[in-house]
Formats: C-alpha cells, sequence, structure tokens
C-alpha cells in the first residue's frame, strides 16, 4: 500500500478538456446508468462495494466502454495506444500533458485523477477528484479532494432543488453541492480554502458548459463572501470531530472537536438574504453535562431565524475513532492506528464526551426581531424519499404556526395528508391468554421522512373527521366531545398540542397553506 498525494495536473488544460472528455463518455456511455447496464446488477454492487476483481473480468474486452471502465474506474496501467483507443488520439495526448494520465516505469498509461460520471439530482454529471481508496491500494494523503461520498450524496437529497436567485456553495471540494444546484440556481458562488479543491471544481463545472453560472473564491471559511448575503447556503464543511489539528483537509478543519460545525452553524444566517436558507452538514458531540439539543441550539441566535436540527445518527466514541482511521485507510491494529486511536480516544475522555452525532442543520432567515423558532430531533428512521422538498414544507408549516394568534388554531380547516397510514397494533393479551390487545396506536405518514405520532382513540377520531371544506377544528373536537360525553374545553386542551406536532411533522396541512400559490406543493 502507498500514500498518494495525487499528481500535479495542469488545472487550465484540465478544464479545457473537460467538455470534450464529457462528450466522449457519454457517447460511448459511460455514464451511471450505462456502466450498470452493462455490468449488471451483481457486477455494479461489486463495484459500489470497492471490489476490483469482479469489475476487471466483467470489462476484460478492449471495447471503448470497457476500456473506459479499467482506466477510469478501475485505474489500470495499459498501453498509451489502448487509452487513444478509449477517448480518441488526440484527447488521450492533452490527458498526457496535462499530467493527468501518467505513463508508469514501463510505459504503460494510467489515470492519476478520480473522473467518474455519477448522477446527481437526476443529471448525469461529470465529477473530478483524487483517487480514492474504494478501487486502489492507497493511503489518501493530506492534501486528497475527496470525490461524492456517502455524507455528500446525504446533503444532495436534504436540499431544495427549487429556483433560487444565489446560492453558496461553502467548502465547494471537488463541486459535488453546486452540481445539486446548477440547475435550479441563477449564479452560484463556490469557495473553498484548498487551491487543488478548487481546480477540480473548475474542471467538474467546465464538463458542464456552465462555467459562466459559478464563481469560485479561495479562503477560509466566510472570509471570500465577508458582507455577501445569498438565497441558499450549501455547506458540507470538514466536520469530523476530534483533536484541533489537520491530518486530511477534506475532513480535519483544525478547531476543537465540533468547533468547524459550531462555526458554519452560528455565522450561517449572517449570509443569508430574508427568507433564505442554509442547509448543512454537522456533527456535535454528546456530553454528560447537556443535552445535544442544548448544544446545538446555543450556536444559533436569539432572535431572527427559523432551525430545524435533524440527528440521524450517534456512534460511541471507540465506533466513530476507529471509523474515521479506516477511512484513511489506516489499520487500527497497527503500531501507528493504536497510538492514533489512544490519542484520540483520551481527548474524548478529557473533554467528556460520550457519544457524537450526525445529521442535517437547515437553518430560514426570518424577521430580525422575531423571538428564533428551533426544533431539535432525532430522524432514526428509514426513509428513501429526498428530504430537501420536506425542508421547504416544513419552514413554510412552521411559519403557519408562528403567524398564529392565540385562540386562531382552533378555527382553522387542515387536510389530512394523502398517504396517511393509521396503526392499530395489538399483541397477544397475556392476561387471559387468548385474544389481541391493544399497544399501540399511530398516525403514521408513507411518504417523505414518515414521521409516526402515537395518538389515542380520541385524537384519531378528531383527526379521521378534519376536512378543508368541512368543519374547522373547534367545530370537529365540539361535535366528537358532544358525541361522547367529554368535556369540549378539556378534550381541545389536550388535542391542541398533537394537532401542533402533527402540523410540524406534515401528517395534518393547514387549508390556507393548499390555497397559497408560493407555498411549496404540499398535495
Amino acid at each position: 500500500m502507498t500514500t498518494a498525494f495525487g499528481p500535479n495536473f495542469d488545472a487550465t488544460a484540465l478544464a479545457k478538456l473537460a467538455p470534450e472528455l464529457s462528450d466522449v463518455f457519454t457517447a460511448a456511455g459511460f455514464t451511471t446508468d450505462g456502466v450498470a447496464g452493462h455490468l449488471g446488477p451483481e457486477v455494479t454492487e461489486a463495484l459500489f462495494r470497492g471490489e476490483p476483481a469482479p469489475v476487471a473480468l466483467a470489462a476484460h474486452s478492449e471495447s471503448q466502454l470497457d476500456l473506459l471502465i479499467r482506466f477510469f474506474l478501475l485505474h489500470e496501467h495499459l498501453p498509451a495506444t489502448l487509452l487513444g483507443e478509449a477517448v480518441g488520439a488526440r484527447l488521450a495526448t492533452q490527458l498526457l500533458d496535462a499530467n493527468v494520465a501518467l505513463a508508469d516505469t514501463h510505459g504503460k498509461a494510467y489515470i492519476a485523477l478520480d473522473i467518474r460520471p455519477h448522477t446527481i439530482v437526476g443529471a448525469n454529471r461529470l465529477i473530478f477528484s483524487d483517487v480514492d481508496a474504494s478501487l486502489v491500494d492507497h493511503v489518501p494523503g493530506p492534501d486528497h479532494v475527496l470525490g461524492v461520498g456517502a455524507a455528500s450524496l446525504s446533503l444532495l437529497q436534504s436540499t431544495p432543488v427549487s429556483p433560487v436567485g444565489s446560492v453558496l456553495d461553502l467548502g465547494t471540494g471537488s463541486g459535488v453541492q453546486l452540481l445539486g444546484q446548477l440547475d435550479c440556481a441563477e449564479k452560484i458562488t463556490a469557495t473553498d480554502v484548498h487551491e487543488r479543491a478548487l481546480k477540480l471544481a473548475e474542471a467538474t463545472i467546465a464538463a458542464t458548459g456552465d462555467s459562466d453560472k459559478v464563481e469560485l473564491l479561495q479562503g477560509s471559511w466566510f472570509d471570500p463572501v465577508a458582507g455577501r448575503r445569498f438565497d441558499r447556503l450549501v455547506a458540507n464543511p470538514p466536520f469530523v470531530v476530534g483533536l484541533p489539528e489537520v491530518g486530511h483537509v477534506y475532513r480535519d478543519s483544525g478547531l476543537n472537536l465540533d468547533g468547524a460545525s459550531e462555526l458554519v452553524v452560528s455565522r450561517a444566517t449572517d449570509h443569508l438574504t430574508p427568507g433564505g436558507t442554509a442547509h448543512l452538514l454537522a456533527a456535535w458531540v454528546h456530553t454528560s453535562g447537556e443535552t445535544w439539543q442544548q448544544r446545538v441550539a446555543s450556536w444559533l441566535p436569539d432572535k431572527g431565524i427559523a432551525a430545524w436540527i435533524i440527528q440521524r445518527d450517534v456512534a460511541d466514541p471507540a465506533l466513530y475513532v476507529s471509523t474515521w482511521l479506516e477511512d484513511e485507510s489506516l489499520d487500527v491494529r497497527s503500531p501507528e492506528g493504536q497510538e492514533r486511536s489512544r490519542a484520540w480516544l483520551e481527548h474524548f475522555q478529557q473533554h467528556e464526551v460520550n457519544g457524537i452525532g450526525f445529521g442535517f442543520v437547515a437553518i430560514q432567515r426570518i424577521g430580525d426581531d422575531e423571538p428564533a423558532d428551533i426544533l431539535a430531533e432525532e430522524m432514526p428512521q428509514a426513509f428513501s424519499d429526498p428530504l430537501g422538498p420536506e425542508v421547504e414544507e416544513y419552514f413554510a408549516r412552521v411559519a403557519w404556526l408562528r403567524d398564529l394568534v392565540p385562540g386562531e388554531l382552533q378555527g382553522k380547516h387542515f387536510h389530512v395528508r394523502p398517504g396517511l397510514a393509521r396503526e392499530d397494533i395489538s399483541t397477544p393479551d397475556g392476561e387471559s391468554g387468548q385474544g389481541f390487545t391493544r399497544a399501540a396506536l399511530r398516525l403514521t405518514r408513507t411518504d417523505g421522512p414518515r414521521w409516526s405520532h402515537e395518538v389515542d382513540e380520541h385524537i384519531a377520531a378528531i383527526v379521521a373527521g378534519l376536512n378543508p371544506q368541512g368543519l374547522n377544528l373547534e367545530e370537529t373536537i365540539g361535535l366528537y366531545a358532544a358525541a361522547h360525553g367529554f368535556d369540549e374545553e378539556e378534550l381541545t386542551a389536550a388535542a391542541l398540542p398533537a394537532v401542533i406536532d402533527m402540523v410540524r411533522h406534515g401528517l395534518l396541512i393547514p387549508a390556507d397553506l393548499l390555497l397559497d400559490t408560493d407555498s411549496p406543493d404540499l398535495s
């Protein structure tokens, strides 16, 4: 295994040849779908698992598509004449001249960067990054520029793609997040402290043919955009929680523990236009002295923002450390691995860290004098729908709730979300030894993040009676109370908090929002 720092390529030349290379790839069927169809489902899964042998066996021929797979996915060393057959003689020469394709000691050619197709928000895109360790036996160096990883895919799924004026991609890396905004934004500003990352991002953008839409700026954190505001902010910062040092620039901030996440979350609002939103990946420590919700909420201002903080996962310190050491291809059993693990874990102990949370932070700038509206919650359930539309709808729902005056909620009409399921869960009756007894009654969304709320029979019946063209909430509760002999005021007091929670999570949709043409599509 070798440590790789990546070639010193000619960035200007690479950006110039990127559009033609993209055209060649597309014409040859070297796209995400084209490769998957060519290799078949089993070999494609092996490719995703980082197993080169099945892929090499399936792409053994010297057809153009197989050669592209062998050169650009497997990074095989092959005769330079075959590179000419794969991309054309002129383009092969340009790749060699740009130091993107190199010759080994035997005179064979290989591709020294990672240049591969990805499907980004439904579009076929070409992303330029450094070669990772998934299919090549090497250790990514300190200046490694990451391509498309699990974290970047998660952020893509959680970021809206509705039309927007200006976008800031903070810490763009190889340009993955800006590709997600390219078709919906009028103008994108992408920043990074890492010069190599910006060079690769320039090639990524050039391959799309939309370079005029994107501004690239080098600098630390928000320094390149001081005093500027944007309609949408996206950031996948170097959020790894650890010691205040930089081992790998793509993941280590040099700030202590969760300082990188705190910096981005706390300063994002300063760079948003009124109504603008930020969509961030973040990590935070769990300590015995405070809840994680209190910790992250403390990073946000007391006024002028609405925020939705979602914890998707929590790792114990030992698992967290071993995962990130393996990320840099370091064997945790080796002497170096043990030493690094010990230092990292001791640092956690000194700061009383008992867990590390990971998730999304969505922030909207609201009126400067409005009290902050912050919800921090866990979202452990599995779901497959993109979260971006849900985030936009969430901000519309909580804005509607904020605008209500006391007593107004009861007079509102509601629409029960299409696809809402009533789950009546029963288990064997332990007392009688026969039959079943109810264990839980839930109302569950079958779309989006699939929120599930436990309710009682009365709340479930009230929800069932709601209709945007029928009785309002107060009338529905009153009718149910009269039919069952309940005190209407007591029933209303019990029902209102449940209704508010169901509005926040989109189980109930206010009829006002269905009539508002400026609101997200809530149908």
